[in-house]
């Protein structure tokens, strides 16, 4: 049995998700690389992003946008895995294989 040693948010996502693997049916993955930050969200990061450009990002506003960040390298990692597991179904391999 492994012991998982200190990590990071990061660190533990990538562990679960394992991006690498391609175990996603193509239709989960083509639902996956749909997901995205719609418009409000977008027009919100943006502003996060001047106010850190500016130096006025408060606390307050440095939460939210950790929270915009976290989110961001989650809908990464399943993109990637999504991207993956759509190159793995087209070279005929299962997922078993890999």
């Amino acid at each position: 049995m492994t012991v998982a040693t200190a990590s990071t948010e990061s660190d533990v996502l990538s562990r679960v998700i394992a991006p690498e693997k391609p175990s996603f049916s193509p239709d989960a993955a083509k639902a996956i690389l749909a997901l995205c930050f719609d418009e409000g969200d977008l027009g919100r990061m943006n502003e996060l992003a001047q106010k850190a450009r500016s130096g006025t990002l408060t606390a307050e506003h440095q939460a939210e946008a950790n929270a915009y960040e976290r989110v961001g390298y989650f809908l990464s990692l399943l993109k990637s895995k999504a991207r993956i597991s759509l190159r793995h179904v087209g070279t005929g391999a299962t997922a078993d294989d890999g």
